[in-house]
């Protein structure tokens, strides 16, 4: 993905019998390393479901899942159903942090 010298890629659930930049199940996440910091966007439920069913994550994307917590998750038996309920929970919380918009009149 992303543009000629602005690479951007995608994490994804893939049959291995299907070509690398061919088809594939799911989007489990992406990963864009030219902002500063690198920015990984994993969905974390997603792929301890998919690690659970067998799937085998190459170097990078072990990489990957190890810094957005993934694979300690996958490693420690943390079930699908919890990392979706803690998920929800951070979604809840950062939901009601945002403070108040309040437009003043021009005088």
């Amino acid at each position: 993905m992303g543009k000629k010298k602005q690479p951007t890629y995608r994490v994804v659930a893939a049959d291995a019998r299907s070509p690398r930049d061919g088809r594939f199940i799911e989007i489990v996440g992406t990963y864009d390393p030219r902002s500063e910091p690198s920015e990984i966007k994993i969905d974390n439920a997603r792929a301890v479901h998919w690690l659970l069913q067998g799937a085998q994550p190459t170097e990078r994307v072990k990489k990957l899942l190890t810094v957005s917590g993934a694979w300690e998750a996958f490693e420690s038996g943390t079930s699908v159903e919890e990392l979706e309920a803690r998920a929800a929970a951070e979604a809840e919380s950062a939901a009601g942090t945002e403070e108040p918009v309040i437009a003043g009149a021009g005088a």
